[in-house]
This record gives C-alpha cells, structure tokens and sequence, in this order.
C-alpha cells in the first residue's frame, strides 16, 4: 500500500493525495492551490498521475482548495465515482459552478492583455459548464456508515466539525490477509464552534495523514471571540463606521450570522443592553455574495447536521439565519448600492482571502476610512491580499489602485473553522489505540515543525513531513519509495518576476501622475523637491543595476 502527496505538503491549499492499494488507485481530495502566483499557476500543470487511472474520488469538504480541480479531472477524462457526504455534494452544486465562473472571468481579464500584445488567448483552467457537468459524477454517503468501495476497500465518513458537511475519514485497506487503516482528519473543526457539532474522536488508526493549519497556535474561547466581535462591531457602529467582515462564504459567513443573531436575540428584550448597544441593535447587516446567499440556503435545508442545542432553539423557532435587519445583496446593482449607504453597518462578503469577488470592491471603498474596521474571522494564506493586510500593510493594490489602509484591522482567529494546537494535540491523545505514523499536511512549514515537535514531546508517535511528491509505502518500516518529478518550481518563479515587472510598469505610471499632481506643485518647497530628485535617482540607479547583471 503507498500514499503520495501531491498538495497540501507545507503550504494549506491543493489538498490531493493519491493511494494505491488493494488493486486499486484512488484520491482523497483534488482541491485547487491559492496563494501567489507561483502556487496558482500550478493548477495548470498536468496532474502526476494518468487520470483514467483512478478508480474513484473520496471527498472530505466542499471547499475549493479541497475540491477546486475535481472540474479539471472531469476535463481531462476522468469518469468515476467522486464520493462525498450529502451535505458536501449539495455545497459542491454551487461552489464547483462559481469556481468555473471565476476561471472564466479571470482569464478573460488576462487574455484581453494578451491579444493587445499579439499573443493567442489562453482557455480557462476549466468552465461553469464543466464544472455542472462534473457533478454527475458525484455520489452522496451519510454520516457512520460503512461503504463498501471496493473488494477489501472499505469507508467510513465521520464528522469533522470543519463545515457542513465535513468530514473525517476512516478508510480499511486489506492486502495479502492483512488489513490497515487510515485516517484521513481533512480539515478538523474548532472545538468551539456554537454551530456545528463538535469533530468526531477516532477510536483506532494504523497511520494518520492531519492537517496541520494552527499547530503553532491558541484560539480564544467562545465567550471570549463574543465579546471581543461585540465590542469590535458596537465600538465601530458607535462612531458611525461600517464593519466590514470578509468571510468564506460557505461556513464562517453562516457562523458570524448565527453570532449576530443570537447577540441580538439573546440581549434584545434587555433594556440595559439595548440602550447601551442601541446602535448595533439597530444597524443593518448585509450578506453580499451570491454564492453565500445560496450556500445559506443548503444550510436551512441541512439543519439536522447542526449541533444539538441550535437544533433545540430552531424547534423553537428561532431559525439563526432569519433575523430582523438581515440583508441579502444578490444583485450586482445591490452590492454596489452599499457603496453609497452611509449609514453604519455590517457587511459579509466573500471572498475570505480578500483575493476575488465583491469583498474588493468594498476594501477600496471602505479601506482608506479609519471610521470603518475590517474584520477578518478565517485563515489568511501567504501572498493573499487579505494576509497583507493582516500583516500590516500601510497600502495595498486594488483594481489597480493604491489604497491606503487607514482603517481598524481587526484579526478574531477564534471564528476560524480549523482546530488551534490544543485541539489538534487532544484528537490525537483521544485514539485508543493510537497511530503507528502520522503525517502533517495543510500547514505552513513553521506551525509543522512546532506540532511536530509537540506530538514527539507528549505521544512518542513517529511524525512526517511529507514534501510534494512524496511517496511512501506504507508497511512497518514506512519506506520513500520514490518521489514524483515535480513541476519546474522555478518556471512558476520565472512567471512570477514577469508578473511583478509588468505590475511595476503600471505602478510607475501612477508614480507619474502623482508626481505631477501633488508634488511638483507651485507651493512645493526646494528641500522636498531636492528630496524627491534624490529618490528618483535612487530608483533608476536599482533599475540600471538590474539591467546591468543580465
């Protein structure tokens, strides 16, 4: 039996992970790469493995770095099963879809460039189309039972707390008389999630492939990411700013809404908290995202998923995404119109990372204005605009533009989906009979380490980094067998300096008219003109440099 690792491997996007046993080859997971440049372009590449090949697809959640290239099997042939909870094939209906919209409008964004320098336009990674049609393939399994995949393959799906629908996944391999089983964790819920019910502990494993995203971190607790929302928001509205929170629309834009309704809800009839909060109890909220809207549907109609107290206050009545003042933006007319709404509020927009969709559009509005805060409640993977300004960018590029970060920035990780170090570390004491081996995916190099380290201190179990490529066989001495020949790393690098040269050409073209138009004035003063000449200077001297070690 062997397990190759083709994503996921110390970064936290392209989960796809190929296993060969029994006869058979499978997946688990083919999700898209998100990031930077370098990491995109490597949806690109050709898969490393011959697609007629694969027997079938397991599928752990329904987000895109997870399921973002099931489209491009589906376009390169492939034709079997892809196997999924109910819950993630319902999401997969509307999120594959938008991903090949997405595709679409992307490159036809680049292939306008193209076409003006006399260059063939490129086609996209794959289609709106192509991804409906790819849904034919997939097969819905519920929670706790048994699939027979095939002979002397066998699975279970267990809830992962991540997500609607998220799972964990318990999988039998029986070789030569003997059976070993893994544990695939996918994405492992916060513990503390008010929505979902809380991940499933695993009895037994021979080796364990986890996830890895806050190995090196602690989550504040529920009643203290409360608080802190409520006085974030309350403080904001107060002084007549908009809250603008940007948030994956499938998951942490549902969570925020519950949070926001039961903050209304459980404080409205007291009179103290709405003179003291009158404002936030006032203010509007605002879902701004088609693809949020409909996944807030799938939602409603998957409610039996939901922890067992919010089941209990539906029964009630109190349905968590229907509350007074709650918004729905589906129009493109709708979701500019916010633009011009002066009056403090609260908009959700997807995308989480800040990278596509309407969220951008409300940055460059929104951003300059140190009234208004921006709120991120989900990870921020590197090179994402959203990491940048997480990480204290004074400015960021939008549309082009250079906008000044101006307002509050405000990170609550304890909103986020994904298990802190506590929560990883306590999955792992809960087995009963623990693994032989673990190895840690979707993680950055350094929370890795730390988790490796940890997991070393405290279980003694034997941990793995795997690299991209990495394929191992998985017998009692876990041997590399082999590693894949991996895509040229640096023609990513070579594309990426090209991309960053045609951008500086943009950026020196603003510089110019800025220049021209605030500080070459009349009333500019000699020291600062003085000043400014020597910047130029310094600039072409750089740009001579360059030019000079070719």
């Amino acid at each position: 039996m062997k397990i190759t690792f083709l994503g996921a491997t110390k970064e936290v996007t392209g989960s796809n992970f190929l296993v060969e046993g029994a006869g058979k080859k499978f997946l688990v997971d083919c999700g898209m790469f998100q990031g930077s440049i370098q990491e995109e372009m490597e949806n690109e590449e050709d898969f490393l493995y011959d697609v007629h090949d694969i027997d079938f697809v397991l599928v752990t959640h329904a987000h895109i770095d997870h399921t973002g290239r099931i489209p491009k099997l589906y376009k390169c042939g492939y034709r079997n099963p892809v196997i999924a909870t109910k819950a993630t094939c319902d999401l997969c209906t509307i999120m594959l879809p938008d991903s090949g919209h997405i595709q679409e409008t992307e490159i036809e964004w680049k292939n306008r460039r193209r076409i003006r320098e006399g260059k063939d336009p490129l086609p996209p990674l794959y289609t709106a189309q192509e991804a409906t049609d790819c849904l034919e393939l997939f097969k819905p399994v519920y929670y706790d039972q048994i699939v027979d995949l095939a002979d002397n393959i066998q699975a279970r799906f267990n809830d992962a707390g991540h997500m609607l629908g998220s799972s964990m996944i318990e999988i039998w391999i029986t070789e030569d008389g003997e059976t070993k089983k893994l544990v695939f964790s996918g994405d492992i819920g916060n513990n503390d999630m008010p929505l979902l019910a809380a991940p499933t502990m695993i009895e037994s494993a021979d080796y364990l492939i986890m996830e890895s995203t806050y190995g090196n971190r602690l989550h504040m607790r529920n009643c203290d990411k409360a608080q802190t929302l409520l006085k974030v928001v309350s403080e904001t509205l107060d002084h007549g700013g908009k809250v603008i929170v940007p948030s994956f629309a499938v998951g942490r834009t549902q969570e925020i809404l519950y949070e926001i309704n039961r903050m209304k809800d459980q404080y409205g009839e007291n009179e103290e908290f709405r003179k003291h909060y009158k404002t936030l109890m006032d203010a509007k909220v605002f879902v701004d995202s088609p693809l949020a809207i409909s996944a807030t549907e799938i939602f409603k109609k998957n409610m039996d998923l939901f922890d067992e107290s919010v089941q209990e206050e539906i029964k009630k009545g109190d349905n968590p995404f229907d509350f007074p003042d709650l918004n729905f933006t589906k129009t493109a007319e709708e979701s500019m119109a916010l633009n011009g709404y002066d009056e403090p509020c609260i908009i959700l927009s997807a995308s989480g990372m800040c990278e596509v969709g309407r969220i951008k559009h409300h940055l460059k509005h929104n951003l300059w204005d140190p009234k208004n805060t921006i709120l991120f409640v989900g990870y921020q993977a590197q090179g994402t605009l959203g990491r940048s300004i997480v990480d204290g960018a004074k400015k960021v590029k939008i549309f082009g533009e250079e906008i000044a970060v101006n307002a509050r920035v405000e990170y609550i990780e304890g909103f986020s989906g994904h298990a802190d170090q506590e929560w990883l570390l306590n999955f792992i004491y809960s087995f009963i009979n623990k693994p032989k081996h673990i190895f840690l995916v979707h993680g950055e190099k350094e929370s890795q380490i730390v988790l490796k380290q940890k997991l070393l201190e405290t279980t003694q179990i034997p941990v793995t980094i795997p690299d991209f490529g990495d394929c191992y066989e998985l017998n009692d001495q876990l041997e590399l067998v082999a590693q894949k020949e991996v895509p040229d790393k640096y023609k990513y690098l070579r594309l990426s300096i090209i991309g960053r040269i045609e951008t500086l050409k943009e950026e020196l073209d603003d510089m110019e008219s800025i220049v021209k138009d605030t500080m070459l004035t009349e009333d500019a003063s000699d020291e600062d003109l003085v000043k400014l000449n020597e910047k130029v200077k310094d600039l072409e001297k750089k740009i001579v440099d360059i030019i000079d070690e070719k």
